[in-house]
Parts: C-alpha cells; structure tokens; sequence
C-alpha cells in the first residue's frame, strides 16, 4: 500500500530533523568522505539486496544510468562533502539558514530545467519559513564574523544546497521517465559510495574505523533511516507534490533538531525563537495548502 503523502512528508522531517544529532557522532575520528563511503555503502547494498530479494528490476539502460549517476553524485556523495567543509566553518544555525534555501532554488530550478510554474503563494511561503529560521537563529546570526573563513564557508553552504538542489531536479526528471524510486536510489548511492571512494583514495584520506558504539549506531541510523527511509520518502514526495513543496521540509529540519536539543542538550528557546517557530509553521501552511476550486456556474 502506498504511503499517503503526509506520511511520506513527516517521514523525511522527523528522520532528517534527528540526523542532525546523529551526525555529530560521525565527526572526529574518521575523515568526512570516508565516513560518507561507509555510510552510502552501506545504504546501497541494504537497497539492492532488498530489491533482489522483491524481485524489483535492476536493468536499466546506460543513458539511465548516466542519470541516474548524475544524481548519484549530486545527492549522495558530493553535496554532502561541501556541506561537512562548510560545517567546519560555520555554526550549525547559520548552515541550517543557508541550506533552507533549498527550496528558492528549487523554484527557480524547476522553472528552468523542469518547466514548472512558479507559483506566488509557494514563494511566499518559503520566504516566510526561511525569515522563521533566521529569527530562530538570530544570535548565530548576527554573531557572524565578516572574515575569510566565515565568507568561505557561506560560499561552500550556498554551494552545496545548489548541488542538492540540482540533485532534486535530477530525481523529478528521472521520476518523469518512469525510473522508480527505490531502484534509482539503489544505483544511485551505489554510484555516490564509489565517487567518494575515489574522491577518499585521490585525496589522500586514511581509511580509519572509529570503533566506539556511538559512531557505528549513528552510521548505521544514517544509512538506514537518514539514507534508505529518508531520500526514499523524500523523492517520492517529489514525483507527487513537485521540487519546490518538498523542500520546505528542510525548513523544518532545524526545528526538529532543536527539539531535540531541548530534550537531551537543554536548550533554552528565547521569544525570537519561539516567533520564528511561529513563523516557519505559517510558512509550510502557505507552501503546502491546497489551493481552492474554483466553482463556475454556467446560465443559460
């Protein structure tokens, strides 16, 4: 039975939102494009065995899979190395502001390559939810300081949020084919786990193992949930609802987060918080609303 799209929209907030958490525990030991080869390795042969024991069709044709690597190497692997860099040089709140984004390009990429209307409520919205993220954050915000490193890494997060960003037009145009999901997001991680293989090797990256149960549970919560469940519920979301609805969802990954932290890391919401809050939820009203019929009336 297919999930309902509420349920697949949840699903990518509450995983993704967690994530956050997670990934904290990746970061120290291992070097950030291997812990990337382990995590998608691991993703990619839990989908494929999972495909092969489904009996799913895993023959694809190679201008398919030529899209299909495309999308491989803009939605898992590379985008997600910028992002690691960029996080080395900027707080956490203000890489949740830059990669809220996601969705402007997403309209603007979708009119381009996808030929999709833009529609003014949904960049309403979105404008809406991304002023509710920079109010969340605002301390971080007007904490940054305007030098090299920080310009660096504004650059390296706005790039990076373009490359998922072309990573989601990808999925739509592969989803248009009639390329399925959970086949496409098999290869597809298979080919990210190999670029960053090749990236790791060429780049000179020792290929540790951190063996503390906290890295091998949050890789294994990455794979599985932040990978397999995640990507499969948010890219279906795409083939539904379009590029530009499904990612107001990462505006409401911090927010997750932050629930998160107020549970284990006792964080302390503030009133500009708590109205950005307010915000980011009038935003995805906005962005995900039905808009009405319209009721004609023919006279005679």
């Amino acid at each position: 039975m297919l999930m309902h799209s509420t349920s697949l929209y949840l699903t990518c907030v509450l995983i993704w939102g967690s994530t956050w958490f997670a990934i904290k525990f990746q970061l120290g030991v291992v070097a950030a494009e291997v812990s990337l080869v382990y995590r998608f390795s691991l993703a990619a042969i839990l989908l494929l065995l999972f495909c092969l024991l489904s009996k799913r069709n895993l023959r694809f044709s190679p201008s398919q899979h030529l899209f299909i690597g495309l999308q491989g190497l803009f939605l898992f692997s590379s985008n997600y190395l910028v992002f690691y860099w960029a996080t080395g040089l900027l707080t956490t709140g203000i890489v949740a502001l830059l990669f809220s984004t996601v969705i402007l390009m997403n309209i603007v990429n979708g009119a381009i390559f996808l030929r999709q209307t833009i529609k003014p409520t949904v960049v309403f919205g979105a404008l809406i939810g991304i002023a509710g993220i920079a109010a969340v954050f605002w301390s971080e915000v007007v904490g940054v300081q305007s030098d090299v490193a920080s310009w660096q890494g504004l650059w390296l997060c706005l790039f990076a949020t373009f490359l998922a960003s072309i990573g989601n037009i990808l999925s739509a145009r592969n989803q248009r084919e009639a390329l399925p999901v959970v086949q496409t997001n098999a290869w597809g991680m298979t080919y990210g786990a190999l670029i960053m293989l090749i990236y790791a090797f060429f780049s000179g990256a020792a290929f540790d193992y951190d063996t503390s149960p906290a890295y091998s549970v949050s890789l294994v919560y990455l794979s599985v949930f932040g990978s397999i469940f995640a990507f499969g519920s948010y890219l279906t979301l795409i083939g539904r609802i379009g590029v530009d609805k499904t990612a107001y969802a990462a505006v409401l990954f911090p927010i997750i987060a932050l629930g998160i932290s107020t549970l284990f890391e006792n964080y302390q919401w503030s009133a500009e918080a708590v109205f950005g809050f307010v915000l980011v939820l009038i935003g995805n009203y906005l962005v995900l609303k039905k808009p009405r019929k319209v009721i004609t009336v023919e006279t005679s």
